[in-house]
């Protein structure tokens, strides 16, 4: 009853009647090996995270791939979502109602409502908007600073948190009938990418989907055509072209324009499923660093800050 879909209709009964029992079934074919995986594999790893049982994790969504390892190996991720401005938790999922990928349902006496970014009108359980908090714990306003205040703050004390998200439907039966009222988020408002074709793209699913790969150890999707600026894992890339034949197995160097390429390929394969696929990559060399002001106090890369340190680089790109 934890399954999240944005489908606001409602399932018949006799469809999650036999959706049940076949889950059912597979998941008695699967225990012998689930049971296995936990004695030989699952133990370590718990071992090595120092993480047995549970975790929480805070500040916003948790990248799916992480949800769904988390849960496979059995700990339990309480996902918990909340600002500076809202003192600052407004969200979090509950042990008993733990849905992966959302951060869960609003904290007691709090409210969420999802609204048209251009229109400000109020979105239906399922549908994408900018995402709005309105609570006990949330703030009165910015100190001597009216006009910011008035941007975040409506007269009727929502919080515009800038981020996108939609709330789940509520379902009687089936799979998602747990899961009415659960907050998903999908990227924050200022980060859409508007394509010329007038199409939105939120970069963080790409660039979520692209650091599944062990060659890639950082990366920001630009603005203009969707160009990549990627931090290389050097070691893994040069490992992955001597497997490749690309360059001799007693290589201790990999050229730029083979690295390019391995990494452009790289990047196809893992964001195949995504909505968009990123054109030209650019590739650096200095990872992006809180001492060097590409990266925020809390890990979280300053987009706006790569895309001016690599301006020129970028533009070269396109030429």
């Amino acid at each position: 009853g934890l399954y999240l879909t944005r489908n606001t209709e409602q399932p018949s009964y006799l469809a999650s009647l036999l959706d049940c029992l076949w889950a059912r079934i597979i998941a008695a074919i699967l225990w012998p090996l689930h049971v296995l995986a936990k004695k030989l594999v699952y133990q370590k790893i718990h071992s090595a995270i120092g993480i047995s049982k549970a975790g929480i994790n805070g500040g916003g969504s948790l990248p799916m791939h992480l949800d769904k390892f988390f849960e496979a190996i059995g700990v339990t991720v309480q996902n918990g979502y909340g600002l500076t401005e809202s003192s600052p938790v407004v969200a979090c999922r509950r042990p008993y109602c733990n849905v992966i990928g959302s951060i869960g349902h609003p904290i007691q006496h709090t409210e969420f409502k999802v609204v048209d970014s251009e229109t400000g009108e109020v979105l239906p359980p399922g549908t994408r908007g900018i995402v709005k908090v309105r609570g006990p714990q949330v703030m009165k306003g910015y100190y001597k600073n009216p006009l910011a205040t008035k941007q975040a703050l409506d007269e009727d004390g929502w919080l515009d948190t800038g981020d996108i998200g939609w709330i789940a439907p509520h379902h009687l039966a089936g799979r998602s009938r747990r899961c009415g009222g659960v907050i998903v988020l999908e990227g924050r408002a200022k980060d859409t990418i508007v394509l010329s074709s007038g199409e939105n793209v939120e970069p963080l699913e790409i660039e979520e989907a692209a650091m599944r790969s062990s060659l890639i150890q950082q990366i920001v999707v630009d603005q203009r055509r969707l160009a990549a600026i990627i931090v290389p894992n050097k070691d893994e890339v040069l490992q992955a072209a001597k497997v490749s034949s690309i360059v001799d197995p007693d290589a201790v160097d990999l050229g730029r324009d083979k690295m390019t390429s391995l990494l452009y390929e790289e990047l196809s394969k893992w964001t195949s499923e995504c909505s968009f696929q990123v054109g030209p990559i650019l590739v650096v060399d200095e990872p992006f660093t809180i001492d060097s002001g590409l990266m925020t106090p809390t890990m979280k890369i300053r987009r706006d800050q790569v895309v001016a340190k690599y301006k020129e680089e970028i533009a070269n790109l396109y030429k």
